[in-house]
């Protein structure tokens, strides 16, 4: 290896951990208590597990291509891989829930329909809920259990759910429970048709999307596969990668796939209607 070239990759390995610090500080991390063992922590607690895994593959590539630029590069994927293809484990979280709260508003209705008020139905319905909202519907009951006023606990669950079509079936509840009025079995009823209507809306989606999610992972992998297999089997074919131009010209072509991959990302997440039942911090009233 030349002088100039030993420089470059040398130059691109501290550009390289720069910029992955930077993406440190960008990310944060959540807050924890402090421990007697805080001074002793790792230093993948520190920087957190993926941040980890970007470093380490940014080494490896550097090792294996001795291209700085696809060093940085293949180390920011891997520590972004999470938010740039973990959008289907967010969509079947969210298709989860949808669906717990379906099976809990017609469960909610069965046991409504045996003449009990709410306040012994809530109860009476958390422990066959779905676990997607059962440690919602846990601190629900456990808020009436100590006398907590129905309209405040129902609107304190909304904001634990954090759900658009949660906020259709609370807002029923809560009105009444301040109403006492009849009508709340068929008002379930319709609010169970709408929410499995739009769960099996966001089913076909999904299924739709994952194809899509595939063929962008495998255009990933077999990039990535022929480029480090072309920097070690055939080093003559990408010389002009090894010099000051060439790594800005792999430069762009790593930002052009990187704005694919956001564009992709943006594409296939699924826009979440705006919560309606809010409450006023300034008054504490429920809006709907």
């Amino acid at each position: 290896m030349s002088p100039t070239i030993l420089l470059i990759t040398l130059l691109g390995a501290a550009v390289g951990a720069s910029v992955l610090l930077l993406v440190v500080a960008v990310r944060g991390s959540e807050p924890k208590p402090p421990t007697p063992s805080t001074s002793h922590r790792s230093l993948v607690e520190m920087l957190g597990r993926q941040t980890v895994f970007g470093i380490g593959a940014g080494v490896a590539t550097l090792a294996l291509t001795r291209w700085p630029v696809a060093a940085i590069g293949g180390g920011l994927l891997v520590a972004f891989w999470p938010a740039l293809f973990g959008g289907a484990r967010e969509e079947r979280g969210s298709i989860a829930r949808l669906e717990g709260l379906a099976s809990w508003t017609e469960s909610l209705r069965d046991t409504i329909a045996g003449a009990v008020g709410l306040e012994q139905a809530i109860p009476a319905t958390v422990y066959a809920a779905s676990p997607s909202i059962q440690p919602q519907l846990r601190m629900l009951a456990d808020r009436l259990r100590i006398r907590m006023p129905m309209p405040e606990a129902l609107q304190r669950f909304a904001d634990d759910l954090d759900d658009a079509s949660a906020d259709l079936v609370v807002s029923a509840l809560i009105l009444n429970a301040r109403l006492r009025g009849p009508g709340l079995r068929q008002v379930l009823s319709s609010l169970a048709d709408s929410a499995r209507a739009e769960l099996d809306m966001r089913q076909r989606v999904m299924a739709g999307r994952a194809s899509t999610r595939r063929s962008v992972q495998i255009v990933v992998a077999v990039s990535l596969f022929f480029m480090v297999g072309l920097s070690l089997l055939n080093r003559d074919y990408v010389e002009p990668y090894s010099t000051p131009v060439g790594q800005i010209v792999l430069g762009v072509v790593i930002l052009i796939f990187a704005v694919g991959f956001l564009w992709m990302r943006r594409l296939a997440k699924f826009e979440m209607p705006a919560r309606f039942l809010v409450t006023a911090a300034d008054q504490g009233e429920v809006r709907t």
